[in-house]
């Protein structure tokens, strides 16, 4: 049928593009009988099938065929009944009334929190029609209905029993017959016994016992009903009609919020995983989406096709589909040019209950462009069809991600109706409207922001190195061990493990090859989801060189199996989505905007009064490629990750062998298995661990080898990186990179983020990118001495590893040697010991080893450190093993690649960062620790000079290797012949004093708190642990003085240390069970403490620190109950806690009942122990003890960011370890000002009243179904909770900016 024939049959309106699009004649047939449902719904079930089966693929014929057909009347019977239910507008005798859910709204304005109002969402517009026909209706349903027992139909029975839920439907059918036979009866019951005047309008609420609330049989308060036609006086007649109507409007609420909630309940339904047009993302439709991708990757767009189809056809299943899946089945068969298989697709997107989007439209318009012959008019009732259901084609072009020449392709489809069509100009961009960064963002004056250090061809040349170095998605560098000098036998060793490697990747490529080929199976199944498009999306010697990088990570005592199953799979998945940036022609879009893009940070260019984010934004405008950029990739589901990676374990473990003797090639006829897969008890439970044959441990510490091979991804970038321009884009050109971590597999952080106002996410977005902006490079002579002690097995003290060469030496053990089972228990606990210590040894060594090679490898170069967040906002680099947050050894070997001289005070602040490195003078003013350091001069000029052979004074120090830094960075300035104009790149810290009380005490305003911890200024720093251990002293005197034993026994052990760690930890949650063991753990380092009362003094001790803190921070301890006690009630609730912090950045806590997940392989079943799925109630010890620590974590990540940007505008390095502040030695003094600025405009803000109103409007709707149950009393105590008004103290935030210790 034709275009014009399709549209000149429809005469009476208007076809729409699902018809337009419809060409065979069996789908046209199906879109009439979905139109005409009432008048076709007598047509018998094979009618239904015959057109039915043109769209969908025929079900293989079985023997049950009649009592799947009658199943599944049953169930589209009872589903129609639900759906009449869901969209009734009024009541007629036997119908009952449903209306949507109900709306809580909380009276703001009552001073108590109890007066909750609950009120419907829309006004009933009809009263009820109580006709005489209507009730002999009835009343013969209710006789058919009143007998005793109930007749199902009959059902073919089968070897297979019901399916529950269909069991549930039935049941909820019948429960809800019953109950409307029970509304009628009342109704009628009520119409008899009323009598009402005329004048009196009747509510139908009852009233409780004590006055207080007016409530119904649901514990709902109703409002006056507003349905009257006339407001002149009623009849008598017309006010028991209307009186009627209320009493059964009470009733119906009731019941069908019960009933809806119980729906609900069926299918557990998170709103954590939806997006904005309420597309699921769980686990099946991430699943499916990655299936599909991958098959559109490879081509395969039978297999592909096949698998939505199979999915689609069972109704059961079609719910595993969202929008996503088949927009990607559309853009497959838009590549075609197959118009008629959209319009198949866009009828059965609306079958499935979904409502097409941009997506949609964008493959519709693409398939049309590629047409040779497209009619316009097809392409006019597109545009027609995308307008009706509320887009526009400028939404098009704003929203959608297009590669290659799909943009081409929609533009000459709508030039083919409209050829002068032209994009309108986007608006300007929206400015976060947050009164913390208002001033920020506002540039009411001029502002230049800094540049980095080097012109615009350098960057070029370091782009274009990144972007070589990315695409070839790993790195082979130099081992710090290569100094070793190379014997003969290293030589025949290294030429010996790479013939076998050689070996290995022949057998592998056969077997890979052979178990895909197995996958790939009978074309005719091709609906059935397996690995096999996850084994093509990479070239064969790909996932075999994986494999076999992977075996030298491989300990010696072996590693669990599901850890290198998940570096597998990752590693898969990573490669994969670096090929499809690439197949999609991405790079030279990334290079064409990146090279516009380093104008602004090029020292040759006058660019320079944008942000990063801005400029980037800009250029994308510019060069009319809009989202092209963002990254499409749909993260893999975490048993997805594991699935893969445990079959590519299993072909390693089967085909990856060695000969029994490596020495001799007269014995290699006998080969042995180099991998054995065996189970190890951890933390009583069995793990299945994957551990190398010693022969081959001993071969490759004989070779030593000196090549390390990394990904691309934990490398730092030679370039400076993308900035985070949305939750998509940013970070590594073309590695993938999240923009919040989170536990693997977990969605709902991404989604949270994805739903944001884009303005509001620019001050997370921009603070981001200026960490990543500073410019790097290594402090060779540190980096040497260390690489020196390194390879001359290591120092303890000085915390670098040594090797397994210096492991204590395994004990003997004879099974049938006589000893007494004494001994023997000894033994094996010496045994035991020895194993766990070599495995600490190896990961330190082997840690240590990649930090060192990275920084040898980066030593003559300049490079930059990406960054991103976790879910609380506190911001990490993204390269794992070499960064600043790594430990002493990896901090003191970086400097920043841009000097600035020491100025006036440079030199001063040096010497206080050398003493507060060493902890000898924390208690001390700065002014006395500037003396400490001329009184050590020549300490320092020592140690600087001869590290090893000197006096050692910095071996000393709590952080021994920056404490030399810091003294050869102190030697060159005062030889300089004029130290303030020296040039340092030397990173000097300002700390934060216990940042965690620091901002609970601003919060509550608590004055003793906040002089505890230097939010006062003083003319020495306080110290809030020494400080709760002198008032512990003072409890436990008081406790000695009344005869208290334990207390007694305590005398003269009460110190700082014992107390610090609790203390330290107690703002983070930590429990008195865990304070006691923190207790009892320094007890125990305390030589003249009895022994035997550890625990009681650890008990006893724990108490009085709780006691102290709570004394000494009174409004702290108030906050932080609340908090938790708000966390317990919203987790009971059934949802998870959430705020946004004062930036705008959303924070949703992923704690939630761990879900077990069976995974069967080859090797073993593995039992996935899932903690993050939001479909799962969420986990509410986990949810109360985290949320005070986590929110105040989002509060420092929000001063850190504050900080961040406002040192950017004042045009001023600045890095952060968290709660520590780095930058140039010149520029402390306006860092601290920054600091300080930034600590009271936060907490100047509303901070507890902002967190309340939110709580409140959050979980305002969170009320239980069953209202004469305990929940009902939870929630009003949950919403009593969250409305409270906390206290606070009279402490003057202002006094902070006087505060010298605040940070220091």
């Amino acid at each position: 049928m034709s275009f014009l024939r399709l549209c000149s049959s429809r005469s009476s309106r208007p076809a729409t593009l699902r018809e337009m699009l419809l060409l065979p004649s069996g789908c046209h047939r199906c879109l009439q009988l979905r139109r005409h449902s009432v008048r076709s719904s007598e047509l018998p079930w094979g009618f239904f099938r015959r057109n039915y089966s043109s769209i969908i693929p025929k079900k293989d014929v079985g023997k049950d065929q009649p009592c799947e057909k009658t199943r599944l009347l049953q169930v589209l019977e009872a589903r129609m009944q639900q759906l009449q239910a869901d969209n009734i507008t009024e009541v007629k005798c036997t119908e009952v009334q449903f209306v949507n859910r109900i709306n809580v709204t909380h009276d703001e304005n009552q001073s108590s929190t109890n007066n909750l109002t609950f009120l419907p969402d829309q006004e009933f517009k009809k009263s009820l029609n109580l006709s005489t026909e209507a009730f002999v209706e009835e009343k013969i349903a209710k006789e058919q209905m009143g007998k005793k027992c109930y007749t199902e139909p009959a059902i073919p029975k089968t070897a297979s029993a019901p399916r529950k839920w269909i069991e549930k439907l039935d049941k909820e059918k019948r429960n809800k017959t019953r109950r409307q036979l029970n509304i009628v009866k009342k109704i009628k019951e009520s119409k008899e016994s009323l009598q009402l005047s005329s004048t009196k309008s009747v509510t139908g609420a009852k009233t409780t016992e004590t006055g207080s609330k007016s409530t119904s049989k649901g514990n709902v308060a109703k409002a006056p009903v507003t349905h009257r036609a006339r407001p002149s006086v009623m009849s008598n007649r017309e006010a028991k009609s209307s009186a009627l109507h209320d009493f059964s409007v009470e009733a119906i609420l009731a019941e069908v919020e019960n009933l809806d909630q119980r729906l609900i309940n069926w299918e557990p339904s998170a709103k954590l995983l939806e997006d904005e047009e309420g597309n699921k993302y769980g686990d099946a439709q991430r699943n499916i989406l990655s299936y599909v991708e991958a098959c559109a990757f490879i081509n395969d767009l039978d297999r592909a096709h096949q698998c939505v189809m199979f999915h689609h056809r069972i109704l059961t299943r079609r719910k595993q589909l969202n929008i996503k899946i088949y927009n990607v089945l559309m853009q497959m068969w838009a590549k075609k040019g197959s118009l008629s298989q959209i319009g198949n697709l866009f009828s059965l997107v609306e079958e499935a209950g979904l409502k097409p989007n941009l997506g949609c439209y964008m493959a519709a318009l693409e398939c049309m462009g590629r047409m040779e012959n497209c009619s316009p008019h097809v392409i006019e009732r597109c545009f027609q069809q995308l307008k009706e259901d509320g887009f526009t084609i400028q939404d098009l072009f704003k929203n959608c991600v297009f590669h290659k020449d799909e943009r081409e392709m929609i533009m000459k489809a709508i030039w083919a109706v409209d050829p002068e069509f032209q994009l309108q100009p986007e608006p300007e961009m929206e400015i976060c409207q947050s009164p913390l960064v208002k001033h920020f963002y506002s540039k009411i004056e001029p502002i230049k922001y800094p540049k980095l250090h080097l012109c615009l061809e350098q960057l070029k040349e370091r782009f274009d190195r990144q972007l070589s170095r990315e695409q070839e998605d790993t790195i082979s560098i130099s081992s710090v061990e290569a100094t070793k000098p190379i014997t003969e036998k290293m030589k025949r060793m290294r030429n010996r493990v790479a013939d076998l490697r050689a070996k290995w990747h022949k057998s592998l490529l056969q077997a890979f090859r052979e178990f895909r080929f197995h996958l790939a199976g009978d074309r005719s199944c091709s609906w059935k989801m397996n690995l096999y498009p996850y084994l093509c999306l990479l070239d064969d010697k790909e996932y075999v060189d994986i494999m076999i990088q992977s075996i030298a990570n491989i300990p010696p005592n072996g590693e669990a199996l599901l850890t290198i199953a998940k570096e597998l799979g990752n590693r898969v998945y990573n490669k994969y989505s670096i090929r499809k940036k690439i197949k999609n022609e991405m790079v030279d879009k990334i290079k064409q905007i990146y090279y516009a893009y380093i104008e602004l940070l090029a020292k040759d260019t006058e660019l320079n009064n944008f942000l990063p984010r801005e400029h980037m934004v800009k250029v994308e405008k510019e060069m009319n490629l809009g989202l092209s950029l963002l990254s499409e990739d749909s993260p893999w589901p975490h048993f997805l990750i594991i699935d893969l990676g445990t079959h590519l374990v299993d072909l390693m473990v089967h085909e990856i062998k060695i000969p029994m003797n490596t020495q001799s090639p007269s014995h290699e006829r006998k080969f042995i298995p180099v991998l054995y897969h065996m189970y190890s008890f951890r933390s009583n439970k069995q793990i299945g661990f994957i551990k190398p044959h010693p022969i081959l441990t001993e071969l490759l510490s004989q070779a030593a080898e000196t090549t390390l091979i990394f990904d691309s991804c934990v490398m730092p970038m030679v370039c400076a990186p993308i900035p985070w321009t949305s939750p998509r884009f940013g970070a590594y050109i073309l590695a993938p990179t999240k923009l919040m971590r989170c536990v693997e597999g977990a969605l709902q952080h991404h989604l949270l983020l994805e739903k944001c106002k884009s303005s509001d996410l620019h001050p997370v977005l921009d603070s981001l990118t200026q960490l990543g902006n500073c410019a790097w490079k290594v402090n060779k002579p540190i980096l040497d001495l260390i690489i020196s002690i390194f390879n001359d097995k290591g120092s303890e003290k000085l915390e670098i590893p040594p090797p397994l060469s210096e492991a204590p030496h395994m004990p003997k053990y004879d099974p049938k040697a006589d000893i007494s089972p004494a001994a023997k228990s000894v033994l094996k606990k010496k045994i035991a010991w020895v194993r766990k210590r070599a495995a600490e040894m190896h990961s330190l060594r082997m840690d240590a080893l990649y930090k060192l090679s990275i920084a040898n490898h980066v030593r003559d170069d300049i490079f930059w450190f990406p960054h991103n967040m976790d879910f609380r906002g506190r911001t990490y680099p993204c390269p794992p093993y070499f960064n600043h947050l790594g430990s002493d050894v990896t901090r003191a070997v970086l400097l920043f690649a841009e000097g600035k001289p020491l100025g006036e005070h440079g030199l001063n602040w040096l010497k206080v960062h050398l003493v507060n490195l060493t902890g000898f003078k924390k208690k001390c003013s700065l002014k006395d620790r500037i003396d400490y350091a001329d009184k050590v001069m020549d300490d320092i000029l020592d140690s600087a000079d001869n590290p090893l052979t000197g006096r050692k004074w910095w071996m000393n120090a709590d952080e021994p290797w920056q404490t030399l830094a810091c003294c050869k960075e102190i030697a060159h300035a005062i030889r300089s012949p004029d130290p303030s104009k020296y040039i340092s790149y030397f990173p000097v810290h300002q700390d934060g004093s216990c940042n965690g009380l620091q901002h609970y005490a601003a919060l509550g305003r608590d004055v003793i708190g906040a002089a505890s911890v230097n939010l006062m200024p003083d003319e020495v720093p306080q110290d809030v642990y020494s400080a709760v251990a002198q008032q512990v002293e003072e409890f436990r005197k008081r406790d000695a003085e009344k005869g208290v034993k334990i207390a007694q026994i305590l005398e003269g052990f009460i110190n700082r240390k014992v107390v610090k760690q609790t203390v330290m930890t107690v703002v983070y949650g930590v429990t008195r069970f865990g304070g006691r063991l923190q207790i009892e753990k320094r007890l125990k380092e305390v030589e003249d403490f009895p022994k035997d009362h550890v625990w009681d003094a650890s008990h006893y001790v724990v108490q009085l620190v709780f006691s102290s803190l709570t004394e000494m921070f009174t409004g702290t301890r108030e906050i932080q109950d609340w908090l938790t006690q708000s966390a317990r009630l919203i987790s009971k609730s059934g949802s998870s806690v959430e705020w946004v912090t004062p930036l705008g950045l959303p924070i949703v806590q992923p704690y939630h009942r761990t879900r077990t997940t069976l995974l069967r392989s080859n090797l073993q079943n593995l039992n996935l122990q899932i903690s993050h799925d939001a479909t799962q109630r969420p986990d509410t010890v986990k949810q109360k003890n985290a949320f005070p620590p986590n929110f105040i974590h989002s509060l420092d990540s929000t001063h850190m960011m504050l900080t961040a940007l406002y040192c950017y505008s004042a045009g001023i390095t600045f890095v952060s370890v968290h709660d520590c502040f780095w930058t140039h030695a010149f520029t402390v003094d306006v860092m601290n000002k920054v600091c300080r600025e930034q600590f009271v405009a936060l907490h100047s803000q509303p901070i507890l009243q902002d967190l309340s109103k939110f709580l409140v409007n959050k979980y305002r709707y969170n009320i239980p179904a069953d209202r004469k149950s305990k929940k009902l009393q939870d929630y009003q105590r949950m919403m009593e909770l969250l409305s409270k008004e906390l206290k606070i103290g009279e402490f003057d935030l202002e006094k902070v900016k006087e505060s010298t210790y605040f940070f220091s």
